[in-house]
């Protein structure tokens, strides 16, 4: 099964107030592995990043200058994700974007889910945890998987890290193989497994001596009816 998992960074909020994407990231997933086959672009959106949003990511309108238009890469991006199972967290906001800049580039190209089925890992994480942060910062604590590198926002890191949290989610698999042997959370330097070693000596088991258990019933006789398991 092919699977890829898709974050972007965009100028705003809104689409519909002429906000645009300037950064995509796709990590490919087969069989629950990482190919190494990934998908990385900044576009420029011809509209100026708004405050907020710069902070979040860091990108600024001077580097974006001379990067691509989403109409120079559409071509590559949906050949990429066609027919592949999109992972996104937050997905309407992502499929959102990308749906706007689709009917921008042409009708012909029709909608992200005319190429793709999609799964929201944010509606997974809510119904796994209720109640509780579901944001990427908090899976990742939550699954132990090291985002020390994510200082801002970005697209491709962003992808990689929900990839792993995905995997975790899932079950199975709980580390990915970036082909070398290394997990990506060893190659960020956390070190999540610990092996008991084979020759470790056995625990010692210690029974209660006879005092010790008629101290016990005495103290059960005293709690009556407050005791919650059988006498």
């Amino acid at each position: 099964m092919r699977q890829i998992v898709l974050d972007t960074e965009t100028t705003g909020l809104d689409p519909a107030q002429g906000h645009r994407i300037i950064e995509i990231g796709c990590v490919e997933l087969a069989n629950r592995r990482l190919t190494g086959n990934n998908y990385h672009v900044y576009i420029q959106p011809d509209r100026q990043i708004d405050e907020g949003a710069q902070q979040v990511h860091g990108i600024s309108n001077e580097f974006l200058q001379d990067k691509p238009r989403f109409n120079d890469i559409v071509d590559d991006l949906v050949d990429f994700i066609k027919g592949a199972e999109l992972i996104i967290h937050n997905a309407p906001f992502d499929v959102g974007f990308l749906n706007h800049e689709l009917i921008r580039a042409g009708e012909s190209w029709g909608k992200v889910e005319t190429h793709c089925s999609v799964i929201d890992t944010l509606v997974m994480a809510r119904k796994m945890r209720p109640g509780q942060k579901n944001n990427l910062d908090a899976l990742c604590r939550h699954y132990e998987v090291n985002n020390s590198q994510r200082e801002l926002h970005g697209a491709l890191l962003d992808a990689e890290l929900l990839a792993e949290v995905y995997l975790h989610m899932t079950g199975g698999q709980t580390q990915i193989d970036l082909g070398d042997g290394q997990s990506a959370s060893a190659k960020a330097g956390k070190k999540r497994v610990h092996k008991l070693a084979e020759n470790r000596t056995a625990l010692r088991i210690v029974q209660a001596s006879a005092e010790e258990l008629k101290a016990h019933e005495e103290i059960l006789q005293k709690m009556g009816e407050a005791c919650r398991w059988p006498l």
